[in-house]
């Protein structure tokens, strides 16, 4: 984790959220006692668990963003779940532990990646070798047998075939050589070889569907390990493909999975964040029947993870009580206090993030690093168009965007985006043939583009 203050924290949020202090101090803030907690002794350590949060506010404020960014900042393992999706054990869905083996699954491919990235050197040049091999094999080593072959062909483990003294070793070595300086001067690159590689390919089994299996990650191929042979299929690529190939294979074989795994389960234990969005459809109490039937029963079984249980993943038992959980849900019809009483102190850090004014528009059209605006340009530019947005143009995108939420559904942000993709339709669509190439868009064009349809709020409410 990186020794970032709360106020640097809170300095990056605002490189892409607008507004939301409160919010971003809270995280800020949550993600620091961890920094702090890192450096106390063990006995103390393990007594300070992370304070979790919950944030509460209309749709498209920035409630996921915060906490996606939050997560990339300090590069932790995070995952994003829907409490909608899950069920009360006992009925059909996912049930709630799902989301520990997720942000255990996303922790294992940081770490392998990490892993494979620090061994990358090594694996190219075993990669490269395995290309000059193509152009001259040895004809030296033979595969090891697989137990089963052993088992009922007889024989041993493994039937070298090397010829010591073999006269042809100065001969190969000079070929490979020559083989080696084509390869690294890239004179090879285009050129066709057919190799092995390991068909990684998953069969489906439908009839364990929805028993249970996918949810525990049990993988058959695991479970027998080196007792079945691997399968092998036969491709036919470039030799700037097969090194890529190689390499990744090369990579896998020089790293250690189990270190990968202990490492990754501790982060996943210690940093990871999960963020639990739509809490509010599952608030509320007094429902027995029906499609809310299991409402009350997913808050009960989210509890015991929240507050601190062991969840048994096929990595090995992965303990929650330091894994920093984010709750959102805009509480339109439910409120906070309808979770029951349990759930509701297991989140003691409240944030009510605020509506987003005129002025909220227009800095979010121009000034975090994907601004809309810079996304658009940046998209048309790809056809030869130079488009421009003066500043009443944006001041007038800003007043629309306020005035379609206040007299329709208010989402936020997010229609921003739905403003911008009418206002640049026709620009979009004939942009390969128009001749224009520099375009200025201003408050006029804004209003004859827009106006009719802000106007009539029947039409408003499906097209913007």
């Amino acid at each position: 984790m990186q020794e970032l203050t709360p106020k640097q924290i809170v300095a990056e949020l605002d490189k892409f959220i607008i507004g939301q202090r409160q919010a971003k101090k809270s995280v800020a803030i949550a993600l620091r006692n961890r920094w702090r907690s890192k450096r106390l002794p063990d006995a103390i350590k393990e007594e300070i668990i992370p304070k979790n949060i919950l944030m509460i506010g209309p749709t498209g404020v920035g409630k996921t963003e915060i906490a996606r960014r939050l997560a990339k900042l300090v590069n932790a393992p995070f995952v994003k779940v829907e409490a909608t999706k899950f069920t009360e054990i006992g009925y059909v869905g996912r049930d709630v532990e799902s989301m520990v083996r997720d942000l255990v699954e996303t922790s294992i491919r940081m770490v392998k990646q990490d892993k494979m990235t620090e061994v990358m050197d090594k694996a190219r040049e075993l990669a490269n070798e395995r290309i000059v091999e193509y152009f001259v094999p040895s004809g030296k080593k033979e595969s090891p047998r697989n137990p089963f072959e052993i088992l009922f062909a007889g024989g041993t483990a493994a039937n070298p075939s090397k010829q010591e003294g073999s006269e042809e070793e100065p001969a190969l070595e000079t070929g490979r050589k020559w083989w080696r300086t084509r390869l690294e001067s890239g004179e090879l690159e285009e050129e066709l070889i057919e190799i092995t590689v390991e068909d990684n390919s998953q069969p489906v089994m439908g009839m364990f569907a929805g028993s249970g299996i996918e949810e525990m990650g049990i993988n058959i191929q695991d479970m027998l390990g080196n007792l079945l042979p691997k399968k092998q299929k036969r491709r036919k690529v470039s030799v700037a493909n097969a090194r890529k190939i190689f390499i990744q294979e090369e990579a896998q074989k020089l790293i250690d999975m189990d270190e990968v795994t202990m490492q990754a389960v501790a982060i996943a234990e210690n940093s990871g964040i999960i963020f639990l969005d739509e809490i509010d459809k599952i608030a509320g109490r007094g429902h027995s029947s029906g499609p809310d039937v299991s409402r009350e029963g997913v808050q009960r079984d989210i509890l015991p993870i929240v507050e601190g249980s062991t969840v048994v993943t096929k990595y090995g038992p992965v303990k929650t009580d330091h894994i920093l959980f984010i709750a959102a849900g805009a509480f339109h019809v439910s409120k906070p206090s309808d979770l029951i009483p349990e759930l509701q102190g297991r989140f003691p850090i409240r944030v009510e993030l605020t509506n987003l004014s005129k002025e909220d528009f227009k800095q979010i059209l121009t000034e975090p690093a994907n601004a809309l605006i810079k996304q658009y340009v940046s998209l048309l530019e790809t056809e030869g168009i130079a488009i421009s947005f003066s500043e009443d143009a944006i001041d007038e995108l800003a007043e629309t965007a306020s005035k379609v939420n206040a007299q329709t559904e208010n989402i936020g942000a997010r229609r921003l985006h739905t403003i911008l993709e009418k206002l640049l339709e026709d620009l979009a669509y004939e942009a390969p043939d128009v001749k224009e190439k520099t375009v200025t868009i201003d408050r006029l064009y804004v209003k004859q583009k827009l106006d009719p349809i802000v106007v009539n709020q029947d039409l408003s409410h499906f097209i913007l």
